[in-house]
C-alpha cells in the first residue's frame, strides 16, 4: 500500500498528544490524504470495539477461571483423531482467506465531496442559516445533524479567525461581544466540522460567506 510521510502523526492525534494548531492541521492533511483517512478510520473503529464490548473481551483475562464438567461438545472433539483435526484447520483457513479477499469489495466505501477543488473524504455537513446576504447581524447559526453522540466546532470568519466554540447541539447562539464585532456591508464566512467521541475529525461542512447589507 502506497504510504505517507505524516502516518506518524496518527497515534498522536488519536491520543490527543497535539496542540491545537497541529490538531487543525492534521485534520486539514488527512481529510484530503487516502493513506491517512483509511488508517484513521480503522484505527477509530478499533477504539470504538474496545470501548464498546472490552468488558467481554477481557473477561477470560480479568476474571479467572473456575473449574468446570467438559461439555458435550468438548467431549465430543476430544475423540476426533489429529488428522481430522488437521483437515478441519485447512478448510478453515481457506475460508478465512476467502472471507479476507472478499471483504473489501462488500466493505461500504466513505463518502467523497469537494471543498475548494480539494477532494475530501468523510461526511458533509450541510450549514442552514445564514447561508446567503442578511439584514442584520446574525444571532443564531443552524446546521444539520451529522449523526449521535458527535461534538460540533463552528469557526466564524471575516479576512482571520473571528471566534470559534463547540457544541453538541446543531445551533449556537452568537454572543453579544461577538456580534459587535460585526459590521454592515462587511462579508464573514462559517464551517462547521464535527468530531467522534474519540475526537477524531468525521465531517466538515463547506465554509459558506455571508454578508450585512444594512
Amino acid at each position: 500500500m502506497k504510504k505517507c510521510n505524516n502516518e506518524s502523526k496518527i497515534d498522536d492525534y488519536l491520543l490527543n498528544r497535539m496542540s491545537e494548531d497541529e490538531r487543525e492541521s492534521f485534520e486539514i492533511h488527512y481529510f484530503t490524504c487516502p493513506v491517512c483517512f483509511k488508517k484513521i478510520v480503522e484505527r477509530n473503529e478499533l477504539i470504538s470495539v474496545i470501548k464498546d464490548k472490552g468488558s467481554i473481551i477481557f473477561k477470560d483475562i480479568q476474571e479467572p477461571r473456575q473449574e468446570r464438567k467438559p461439555s458435550i461438545f468438548e467431549s465430543i472433539t476430544a475423540l476426533i483423531s489429529p488428522k481430522q483435526w488437521a483437515v478441519a484447520a485447512v478448510s478453515a483457513a481457506l475460508i478465512l482467506v476467502i472471507a479476507i479477499g472478499f471483504a473489501p469489495n462488500l466493505k461500504k466505501q466513505s463518502p467523497q465531496f469537494f471543498i475548494n477543488d480539494d477532494l475530501v473524504r468523510g461526511e458533509s455537513i450541510t450549514l442552514i442559516s445564514p447561508v446567503i446576504n442578511i439584514n442584520s447581524v446574525p444571532d443564531q447559526f443552524t446546521w444539520k445533524s451529522s449523526g449521535k453522540d458527535v461534538e460540533y466546532k463552528i469557526y466564524i470568519y471575516n479576512s482571520h479567525p473571528l471566534w470559534t466554540t463547540t457544541t453538541k447541539n446543531t445551533s449556537i447562539t452568537l454572543p453579544e461581544a461577538v456580534q459587535a464585532k460585526m459590521v454592515p456591508g462587511e462579508k464573514y464566512s462559517w464551517q462547521v466540522k464535527s468530531f467522534s467521541p474519540e475526537g477524531t475529525l468525521i465531517a466538515v461542512s463547506r465554509k459558506v460567506q455571508f454578508q450585512i447589507t444594512n
